[in-house]
């Protein structure tokens, strides 16, 4: 216990843990947002925007998340002189690292919803499109909205992917928890265990209520059929 004391003592763990959820809800919002946009450009009529969405999931699914963390600090951020919070240098780094996690975990988003997409009925889409609706009004109203129920459980590992991801931003100095339990092992290296069992505590009081709040969505709001 003495460990565990000195440790919460010398460090500042909660709030790194605090960062990351602030990590994960950005990420999050950004994610969900970004994702639909692509996922309704996967399934578009139009073969351009079609493309544009298979583009966007293939190059961001098969591209190091790190590396990405890494080109928007180090390429858009340093390099081409964009910067998100030109006053504050850990600010602009978190927000940053926010973007990159958005822009990435939103090709898994997308094709969580996409997936949901394919639940729907194609009656349901022609029965809107018999009574005068476009193909926007029909996913808005008619599709999205089902789609977004059978999607639950995809988006949930998305989210609980995404919370555990969050570490990577430890890579361009924004201070989560793997930024503080490396300096933890660098400075402590006498609390090993102790560092590493509240990591791990950590990480499960963050994501297990996730796993836990989805399922019961999942069998909550399943679509008859």
């Amino acid at each position: 216990m003495e460990g565990f004391a000195e440790l919460f003592a010398r460090y500042d763990v909660l709030g790194a843990f605090l960062m990351t959820i602030k990590l994960t809800v950005g990420g999050a919002l950004g994610a969900l947002l970004i994702g639909t946009v692509v996922a309704v450009c996967r399934v578009s009529p139009v073969a351009v925007l079609q493309r544009f969405g298979a583009g966007y999931v293939t190059i961001f699914r098969n591209t190091p998340l790190t590396l990405l963390l890494a080109l928007c600090l180090l390429g858009i951020n340093n390099i081409l002189g964009v910067r998100l919070d030109p006053a504050n240098v850990l600010e602009n780094a978190f927000r940053w690292a926010v973007v990159g996690l958005a822009f990435y975990h939103a090709s898994f988003v997308a094709e969580a919803i996409r997936s949901g997409i394919n639940t729907v009925p194609a009656g349901q889409a022609e029965a809107a499109r018999s009574i005068g609706l476009s193909f926007l009004p029909t996913l808005r109203y008619v599709v999205l909205p089902q789609a977004f129920r059978g999607a639950i459980a995809p988006l949930g590992n998305t989210l609980i992917a995404l919370t555990k991801n969050t570490t990577v931003a430890a890579t361009i100095g924004v201070a989560e928890a793997a930024f503080v339990m490396r300096n933890m092992i660098e400075f402590s290296p006498n609390y090993l265990y102790a560092i590493f069992f509240i990591m791990a505590a950590g990480f499960v009081i963050l994501t297990l209520p996730m796993g836990v709040l989805f399922t019961w969505l999942s069998n909550r709001l399943v679509v008859a059929r």
